[in-house]
C-alpha cells in the first residue's frame, strides 16, 4: 500500500461503494437550497473526493483540492479532465461539467501541518477529506476542530479506519498480524504520533466540544471477488507494514501472506462523519 495515483485508483471504486449513502444524504440536504456551493478537500490525492461526493451539491461547484505531493495534484487534473463530460483549462483552474453540474477546481499544495489555515479560503461553504484522520495525530485533530469551529465551518469526511478486520476464511495468526498493524499505525505519519483507530471517536469528541451536531455511519470496504486486485494489494501492503514493526515472527507473517494471496474475501471497518455547527 501507498499513497501513489495506482494503489488511490484501484481502491477508488471500494471507496465508492463503501461509503455511507444515509449520510451523504445529509449532506445533500443541508446544502439543497443553494445554487452553487465552495468546497476545500483535504489530502485530496487523486481527486476521488470530488467524483464521489459532487452529485449530492449544487449545481455550480467550486472545489479547492489540496495535497502535500505535486505529483498528487497533476493525477486529479488528469483524472478530473477525463472524467468529466467536458473539460477547459483556465490558467491554473480545470473548468469541468458533470451530469449537469458545474465544476471549477483549482489545486493548491499544502503542509497541512505547518498550513492548514492557508489551506482554507475566506470564501470556503464545507470541508471535506477521505481517508486521512487516521494518519494525523490526537493533538492535530484538536487544532484542527479549533480552526473549523473559528469559522463555523461544516466537515463532511469519509473513510477514516476504525480498526476492524474480518477476513475469511480465519488464520490463526489473525489477532497477531491486526495488533501490529495498528503498532505500526501509530507512528508518526508526518503530524506526530497517529490518532489510527481512534480517530473518529476524537473527531466526534472535539467537534461536539465545539458546538457542533455530529453524525457518524459505518463505511466499511466489503471485499469479495469483485475486488480481487484491491484484497490482494492490500494483503501485501499490510504484510509488509507488519513486517516493519517486528512484533510478528517473519515465517509467520510469510504464512498468513500466503494464505491470504490464496484467495481472501474481507471487511474493512470505516466510519464517514458529518460535524454541522448549530
Amino acid at each position: 500500500m501507498s499513497f501513489s495515483p495506482a494503489w488511490l485508483a484501484l481502491r477508488e471504486p471500494a471507496d465508492h461503494a463503501a461509503r455511507s449513502a444515509g449520510l451523504l444524504s445529509q449532506v445533500a440536504t443541508r446544502f439543497g437550497d443553494r445554487d452553487a456551493i465552495s468546497v476545500v478537500d483535504l489530502g485530496c490525492g487523486a481527486g476521488s473526493n470530488l467524483r464521489g461526493t459532487f452529485a449530492a451539491l449544487p449545481d455550480r461547484q467550486a472545489w479547492r483540492l489540496v495535497d502535500y505531493d505535486p505529483n498528487l495534484l497533476a493525477a486529479a487534473r488528469e483524472r478530473l479532465a477525463s472524467w468529466a463530460d467536458g473539460a477547459t483549462q483556465d490558467g491554473d483552474r480545470l473548468a469541468i461539467v458533470k451530469n449537469g453540474k458545474a465544476i471549477t477546481v483549482t489545486f493548491h499544495q499544502a503542509d497541512l501541518n505547518r498550513d492548514l489555515d492557508a489551506a482554507l479560503p475566506p470564501d470556503a461553504d464545507l470541508v471535506t477529506a477521505a481517508a486521512l484522520f487516521d494518519l494525523v495525530s490526537p493533538a492535530w485533530i484538536n487544532s484542527f476542530a479549533g480552526v473549523l469551529s473559528r469559522r463555523r465551518l461544516p466537515l463532511y469526511t469519509v473513510l477514516t479506519y476504525d480498526g476492524t478486520e474480518r477476513w475469511q476464511p480465519p488464520h490463526p495468526l489473525d489477532g497477531a498480524m491486526l495488533a501490529a498493524f495498528h503498532a505500526h499505525q501509530a507512528t508518526d505519519k508526518g503530524f506526530g504520533p497517529a490518532a489510527g483507530p481512534r480517530a473518529t471517536d476524537l473527531m466526534a469528541s472535539a467537534f461536539a466540544a465545539a458546538g457542533y451536531d455530529v453524525r457518524r455511519a459505518p463505511s466499511p470496504w466489503r471485499l469479495g471477488t469483485d475486488f480481487a486486485a484491491l484484497a490482494r494489494e492490500l494483503v501485501t501492503g499490510f504484510a509488509a507494514a507488519v513486517r516493519e514493526t517486528g512484533r510478528v515472527p517473519a515465517d509467520g507473517i510469510d504464512a498468513w501472506l500466503a494464505a491470504r494471496l490464496s484467495g481472501v474475501t474481507c471487511e474493512v471497518g470505516h466510519e464517514d462523519l458529518l460535524a454541522l455547527p448549530r
